[in-house]
């Protein structure tokens, strides 16, 4: 999947000792200041700079050395994923006091010829060392060493263990995704957007929701990662931030793309279309099918949620394994979420109350009761390796 990265402001670089803490320098441009403090008599909220001051000493700053040995040299064996960012590596770290077990974790060190680059690795390090919530990434530490052999970044984080939703809807190689727990893995999606658009002190509009950037832990629950292209919302009367536009194409919001204006309803959109691609396990963009089915939101109006043709967009890995009722629940709040209005588009704590619904659709039909759980998928993974 092709990503569109168009950068303002770009921040220059500061030496600094692997140990010392990371700092957003130059973020005085218009996606990412803080309230604009027009009137002393309303309390500003805090940004994310200011939020980290006071959780940064959570991270744990790794040397570079730690992480070469914790991913043996960054051996090609233990490689696990590769992006515009760089590559990222399964590893294994040692307690900070030497005791106990050591922990799996995943490595990404970034490409210091990327496109992306030292500004989303700062991003990262803040926006994940302040949030906190069970459907978002954890983030263990950082790395960050400027010297004479170069520069170097790197981020350690949790290990998720089943890959990201993207490999288990698209890869043939992985058992298929039942229907139920596709609809538990977008609720938990939903509830950690949810939280970052009005759980937190300032808002956050993640800008970059895929299947891809879903990640699934050892019993399938979703966590959403990759902060790199999280802005502050906006503050105060504005409606919007003004930034850059950068994603992934197919998933970015026709009015974000059209203007750069940045609103969590962008985020919504992006939403509509994973919620697509669970209910027919077809990609965003596919150019090896025939030219009216390559693009799956052009091809999916063809089969309305309220019409009989309905049913011939659902995947058919699924088998007819699903319910119907929450199938068309799923499609309309897909379409909801579509809408070109982006002020008419539902927030997210109607989308996840939308969802509860759908997993209430199909618990007790027929199509679901023969839904293995998830540790019946688990299993059958496990058996396949």
């Amino acid at each position: 999947m092709k990503c569109f990265y168009i950068f303002k402001d770009k921040s220059k670089k500061k030496k600094g000792d692997s140990r010392s803490a990371p700092e957003l320098r130059n973020r005085s441009g218009p996606d990412t200041s803080p309230l604009n403090r027009t009137s002393r008599s309303l309390p500003s909220p805090r940004s994310i700079t200011e939020l980290y001051k006071e959780k940064e000493h959570n991270l744990r700053a790794f040397s570079f050395e730690e992480l070469r040995e914790a991913t043996h040299g960054f051996s090609r064996l233990l490689k696990i994923g590769e992006g515009g960012f760089g590559s990222v590596y399964k590893g294994t770290i040692r307690p900070v006091d030497g005791q106990g077990e050591s922990l799996l974790v995943a490595i990404k060190k970034l490409n210091k010829y990327g496109l992306q680059g030292h500004k989303q690795w700062l991003a990262e390090v803040q926006f994940l060392g302040v949030v906190n919530h069970p459907n978002l990434v954890k983030l263990l530490g950082y790395c960050s060493v400027d010297n004479e052999r170069g520069i170097q970044r790197l981020l350690v984080y949790e290990y998720m263990p089943n890959k990201s939703l993207e490999d288990h809807l698209f890869s043939r190689a992985l058992p298929t995704l039942p229907w139920k727990t596709r609809l538990e893995i977008m609720l938990g999606a939903a509830e950690g957007l949810a939280y970052l658009h009005g759980g937190l002190e300032v808002q956050v509009i993640y800008r970059d929701f895929k299947s891809s950037n879903v990640l699934l832990d050892q019993n399938f629950k979703p966590k959403l990662s990759d902060f790199g292209l999280a802005r502050e919302g906006p503050t105060g009367d504005r409606s919007h931030v003004s930034t850059g536009v950068v994603g992934t194409y197919g998933y970015a919001a026709p009015e974000y793309v059209e203007t750069g204006h940045l609103t969590s309803h962008s985020d919504i959109w992006s939403f509509g279309v994973v919620l697509y691609e669970i209910l027919t396990g077809r990609r965003t963009l596919e150019r090896n099918r025939p030219t009216s089915e390559q693009k799956l939101l052009d091809w999916v109006k063809q089969f309305p949620a309220d019409s009989k043709k309905f049913s011939m967009i659902m995947d058919p890995r699924l088998r007819n394994d699903y319910s119907i009722a929450a199938a068309k629940r799923v499609a309309k709040l897909a379409d909801n979420c579509l809408n070109k209005n982006s002020k008419e588009r539902p927030f997210m704590t109607e989308v996840v109350g939308t969802l509860k619904l759908a997993i209430q659709d199909s618990e007790g039909t027929s199509t679901s009761s023969s839904i293995p759980s998830q540790s019946r998928l688990a299993e059958r993974k496990a058996n396949r390796v």
